[in-house]
């Protein structure tokens, strides 16, 4: 008799989270956390099974709360060695503060746009602050999750709030 195993290690698990800025959903499996996505519906809260994702949620929570200023979370590895770099360097971005695409991508030996690419494509929003990089005349410029411009504004004045930063 022929059946299906599930590896319990690659099961994924999924949390959704109520915020200011709509339903937060973590995906991810007990290891790691592979994405945040910001809905644009309204859903209930569910609770996650544990692991990474639980994790997640209680740090999201408190992230939103204004009482987490970092992440500490095992994050699904990045799809290539440069996106791993693009990723770390938005992650060493402090809270509250705000860097525009070119002075990041002269931190790390890297060109405006690969920058601009990696935030495009973030799949972890919050957690990768790609929010905190600004376009190049220092305005907001676009963003990816949730509600665009609206999300983007939210959550950099969230952490100005909380980190006592009154400028961007």
């Amino acid at each position: 008799m022929r059946g299906i195993i599930i590896c319990p290690m690659y099961a994924r698990d999924t949390a959704l989270i109520a915020t200011p800025i709509g339903m937060v959903q973590v995906s991810g499996t007990a290891e790691h956390v592979i994405a945040i996505t910001i809905l644009s519906y309204i859903t209930a809260e569910r609770q996650p099974n544990g692991g990474a994702v639980a994790d997640a949620a209680t740090q999201l929570r408190a992230w939103f709360a204004g009482t987490l200023f970092t992440f500490d979370l095992p994050l699904a590895p990045a799809a290539t060695e440069r996106g791993a770099v693009l990723r770390t360097a938005m992650i060493a971005l402090p809270y509250g503060e705000t860097i525009g695409y070119g002075q990041l991508a002269q931190t790390i030996a890297s060109s405006a746009r690969a920058i601009g690419q990696a935030c495009a494509r973030n799949p972890l929003p919050i957690i990768v602050p790609c929010r905190r990089v600004l376009d190049g005349k220092g305005t907001l410029g676009a963003y990816s999750a949730g509600g665009g411009p609206a999300t983007k504004p939210w959550l950099l004045d969230h952490e100005r709030l909380h980190s006592g930063r009154t400028l961007l």
